[in-house]
């Protein structure tokens, strides 16, 4: 006979599939109440670029080595660009991009970047997504991807990835489409 002490092994057994129960019931109940919303958003990173004079919305922060592209190795930059609605440069301003981007590579081919695409008109007014990667130093038309790290407003709790390719440059702009796929409640 077992000690008056010892529970039985019915007693853990009912205690472990009652919280599997339960959770499998707060997991359900929260998705069906609150689904995921999908989005895919495109806009346009218009860019006065480093050096193009007192206009540049790319600026050194710390300059510890020239590089043209600014990504020289150990270099910080920091940055407020226009999000427009189309490639056109006159298109409607529908946000910001602001952030800063460090020269992580000591082959000076890429940078780390961190920043918020604020938006400020539209939809998403008031909202904002975090976003964060490796930004290569690359020939124009080049696509690279960063992480969708978050978000406020409309966009509280988001994850997803955003895909970036420059596709026009003139001495002094630089323009970038970039294609948000992102995963919200």
């Amino acid at each position: 006979m077992a000690p008056a002490s010892a529970p039985s092994n019915s007693f853990f057994l009912l205690l472990l599939f009652s919280v599997a129960l339960l959770a499998s019931v707060d997991a359900f109940s929260s998705r069906s109440i609150f689904p995921d919303v999908y989005l895919h958003l495109r806009f346009y990173n218009h860019e006065r670029v480093l050096g193009s004079g007192p206009d540049a919305t790319v600026v050194y922060a710390v300059e510890r080595r020239t590089s043209t592209s600014g990504a020289g190795f150990g270099n910080v930059i920091v940055y407020d660009n226009l999000l427009r609605e189309s490639v056109d440069p006159d298109s409607p301003i529908i946000g910001r991009n602001q952030g800063m981007g460090v020269g992580s590579s000591t082959a000076e081919d890429s940078g780390l970047t961190n920043f918020q695409l604020v938006f400020t008109a539209g939809e998403y007014d008031g909202s904002s997504l975090a976003v964060q990667g490796l930004f290569p130093v690359a020939p124009l038309g080049t696509l690279f991807e960063r992480a969708i790290t978050g978000g406020t407003g409309r966009f509280r709790s988001a994850r997803g990835y955003l895909l970036t390719r420059e596709i026009r440059s003139t001495n002094t702009t630089l323009t970038a489409q970039l294609d948000a796929y992102v995963t919200f409640r």
